[in-house]
């Protein structure tokens, strides 16, 4: 700053320098911390951008209202920059250098004790966090991560700002297409009967603009999904939302990868190395996941070649069954004892297992859960297809394979935490080839794994009446660090065809008039080839913070049963409105 103006120059309290010494500045802000040495008073004043120490002398006018100043009392202070005495300086602070002599001091509102400290970054219970949410936003851990959420949602839109795509909203308020989530249903006082949905995600509306001609759409799209919250996971949600007309797969990948590369850039000042790609079946076989942690090695093997003619019933039976024996190494494992197996093995319960077998391979021979089924033969067979040394523990699993490669990939992961393997890095892959079907697990038929307008390969339309399980779709999706950012895929953009997908899910001809029928009309008008992909800006924000809870990234989240605690809602609301879009409540009404 270059603030020599003999009027008082309005500052940022974390932006003032030694260079700015002598300047008459005022300062607007939170008391952060007070302290009295030896007759001075020494205040910390705190906005968005830091603090910068005032100093109170007895002699002022004002000393006696900075002895009555409390944390979070809102002040305005006016003074003269100057250097701090030497050794005094705080090389923690931006400011550290400098502090401001007071002449003026304004007390503009008073606060009440805060429930719990906002100028330390101890720990509060996350309810008491939401209920306060106000005060638990001017921590500067909150600050800082959604201060970086705007730096990368910025990245964002000057990105595809320069690749020509047209940001356009599409509306809050949509048909009701039930697909895999539950839609959020909102009445029409105006239409009784009749009920809107909010957007789980603007798909059918960004294919609708690509039949309309626009190219290239992006958005910065709020959506809303009625289904359980998890830790990376709300209620509502936003993404980055993009389509493109006449593109290819690779094309798309290309657009959002470099997307990627561009906002940890500008946004992190992070360079990406080359994104890998594996197939869907490759990260199943090699993780034991579709959205792999790639920060760390311990790939799965597949031993089941070496349990062929096994007299272990467990692994038989699987083998028989057309399932598989999956073998984890546990670098160091030989070191734990039965206790530790033995509760590693309800661990993997716990992730869906039968059960586990382990091998330890100490430097005086092998001790097993399952010793005289492992010869000496099978232990070296271990050994080489896992990479084991001695010290080092094998862990073995054995089901059918929709089931063991997931059990396997959930132990891969405790194993490499427990373990310490995680590198720091930013790990991003691709996974495509995804399957077009899978089987729902409370109806047992089939659904699609992304949505019904995704593209299966070319030439697996073949497939839709003969085995359409065997179906890969056009498909792919961006992982980061063992979670899935977003997905993508070439659409269906032919009527005939999109049709035919709805026919393969048992879809009548008058169930697909009721849900899709204006979409279909849609891509009878000449709709162009066209795909896109959306990914998720709160997973994006949690993973660039460093956080482990998506709440953490977001202003005013839900807690873990989807309710806001500061509004206290959702709430009951009076009968009179409920009347008024001609409904009923069988719960309890809230009086008026």
């Amino acid at each position: 700053m270059n603030l020599t103006d003999t009027r008082a120059a309005r500052a940022s309290c974390g932006n003032l320098r030694a260079q700015d010494t002598g300047a008459f500045v005022e300062l607007n802000g939170w008391v952060n911390r007070r302290r009295d040495h030896g007759g001075l008073i020494f205040l910390d004043i705190r906005d968005r951008d830091g603090l910068t120490q005032i100093v109170f002398d007895p002699s002022h006018p004002s000393f006696a209202q900075a002895e009555r100043l409390r944390h979070e009392d809102v002040i305005r202070v006016r003074g003269r920059v100057r250097r701090r005495p030497a050794g005094t300086e705080n090389p923690k602070l931006a400011t550290g250098e400098i502090e401001v002599g007071i002449e003026a001091l304004e007390v503009l509102n008073r606060s009440e004790v805060p429930p719990f400290p906002v100028n330390t970054q101890d720990d509060v219970e996350e309810s008491l966090r939401l209920q306060y949410r106000y005060l638990d936003l001017r921590r500067p851990r909150l600050q800082r991560n959604l201060a970086l959420r705007h730096r990368i949602v910025k990245s964002m839109r000057d990105f595809f700002d320069r690749r020509g795509f047209l940001e356009i909203e599409t509306p809050m308020l949509i048909k009701s297409t039930p697909e895999g989530a539950r839609d959020y249903l909102v009445p029409s006082r105006l239409h009784p009967g009749t009920f809107y949905a909010l957007p789980q995600s603007p798909q059918l509306l960004k294919q609708i603009l690509m039949i309309s001609g626009f190219g290239r759409y992006m958005q910065i799209a709020r959506c809303m999904r009625d289904e359980d919250l998890r830790a990376d996971r709300q209620t509502e949600f936003t993404q980055v939302d993009v389509e493109m007309s006449f593109c290819s797969q690779e094309d798309v990948m290309e657009v959002m990868e470099s997307c990627m590369r561009d906002v940890w850039k500008r946004a992190l000042d992070r360079e990406l190395p080359i994104v890998p790609r594996l197939t869907y079946a490759e990260a199943l076989a090699r993780y034991g996941s579709d959205k792999p942690d790639l920060r760390f090695g311990l790939e799965l093997a597949d031993v089941s070649a070496l349990f062929m003619n096994t007299e272990f019933v467990v692994f038989a039976s699987a083998l028989t069954a057309g399932g598989a024996v999956l073998a984890l190494r546990y670098p160091g494992g030989a070191s734990l004892s039965r206790r530790d197996f033995d509760a590693l093995t309800e661990l993997a319960k716990m992730h869906g297992a039968k059960g586990m077998v382990w091998a330890a391979l100490g430097s005086d021979g092998t001790k097993s859960s399952a010793t005289k089924f492992l010869s000496e033969e099978v232990v070296a067979g271990l050994r080489s297809a896992c990479g084991a040394q001695v010290g080092d523990a094998i862990l073995l699993f054995a089901d059918e394979r929709a089931s063991v490669f997931p059990v396997a990939g959930k132990m891969r992961l405790e194993v490499g935490q427990r373990c310490g393997l995680r590198s720091g890095d930013d790990a991003f892959c691709w996974v495509t080839d995804f399957p077009y079907l899978e089987l729902d697990e409370e109806s047992g038929r089939p659904v699609p794994a992304h949505h019904p307008f995704s593209a299966p390969h070319e030439s697996d339309w073949e497939l839709v009446e003969s085995d359409p399980l065997s179906m890969k779709a056009q498909h792919y999706d961006l992982v980061l660090n063992g979670f899935e950012l977003g997905s993508g895929s070439i659409r269906i953009h032919q009527a005939e065809r999109q049709r035919k997908i709805f026919a393969m899910l048992g879809m009548s001809d008058e169930q697909v008039e009721a849900r899709f029928g204006f979409f279909v009309r849609a891509l009878e008008y000449g709709a162009p080839p066209h795909g896109g992909m959306a990914l998720g800006i709160d997973r994006i924000v949690m993973l660039a913070c460093g956080e482990e809870n998506i709440r953490e990234v977001i202003a005013f989240p839900k807690n873990q049963v989807g309710r806001d605690l500061m509004m206290d809602a959702p709430t009951a609301v009076p009968e009179r409105l409920l009347a008024d879009l001609f409904l009923r409540s069988t719960a309890p009404i809230t009086e008026e």
